[in-house]
């Protein structure tokens, strides 16, 4: 029924050229094209925002604060805070809340039951709301299977987070990061396979899965796609 009525809510929509729609007597924003996937165990609060083809799995709960881009997935268990942004393309496994404060780029892996947090030094009989820490996941890194994310830092574009690793600090452009803490140990291109290069010098190669050169200039990568 809760999917039937999401398909009722998303033709409405089209009708109103985008316009907020109700569902089950809530505001909910729809794209104007593809509707997403909303499963019958999941939340949606009144005002969430998520992006056409977006599919919403068991049991997962989308606070009314919340932006999501299309072509996401949010799998069983997925908790998305009020304060959130996820760009489009994100897939985020099973038993991962993401909090207030998170941003989400474009094509994020968010591994099964890794871990976000938001505050430093949490104490139950605190209210540290107003401490809540920013954190940036940028474009196409992978957070893998378990692993912790402490708040207040910056996760690199395609940068890739072994499973299990705790990062406590911010993370370079296409870092290979592993352990616990998790320091760097080699560099990732975008296609996910670990590149030919030192963690630091001047050196260069080419991904053999998509040509891209990848130059390293200190302690910096560069990626220059082939030239057509």
């Amino acid at each position: 029924m809760r999917v039937l009525n999401v398909l009722q809510a998303a033709q409405q929509s089209l009708d109103s050229k985008g316009h907020v729609v109700s569902i089950n007597g809530k505001s909910i924003h729809l794209s104007e094209e593809k509707a997403p996937v909303i499963h019958s165990t999941a939340i949606v609060d009144d005002g969430a925002k998520i992006g056409e083809s977006t599919r919403v799995w068991h049991f997962a709960h989308v606070c009314g604060g919340a932006e999501i881009g299309k072509e996401c997935s949010l799998g069983q268990n997925v908790f998305i805070g009020n304060k959130v942004q996820i760009g489009s393309r994100v897939k985020i496994q099973n038993n991962v809340s993401v909090y207030d404060e998170i941003t989400l780029e474009d094509e994020v892996f968010c591994g099964p039951s890794m871990v976000f947090t938001n505050v430093y030094n949490p104490r139950s009989a605190l209210n540290r709301k107003a401490e809540y820490k920013k954190t940036w996941v940028k474009k196409g890194a992978t957070l893998g299977a378990n692993c912790t994310i402490v708040c207040g830092i910056t996760i690199g574009q395609n940068a890739f987070i072994g499973a299990g690793a705790v990062v406590n600090k911010d993370v370079p452009d296409y870092a290979l990061m592993v352990g616990v803490p998790a320091k760097q140990i080699g560099w990732m291109s975008a296609h996910g396979e670990q590149l030919n290069l030192p963690l630091t010098g001047n050196s260069e190669t080419t991904c053999p899965h998509t040509g891209d050169r990848y130059k390293l200039t200190e302690n910096t990568i560069e990626r220059h796609p082939p030239t057509p």
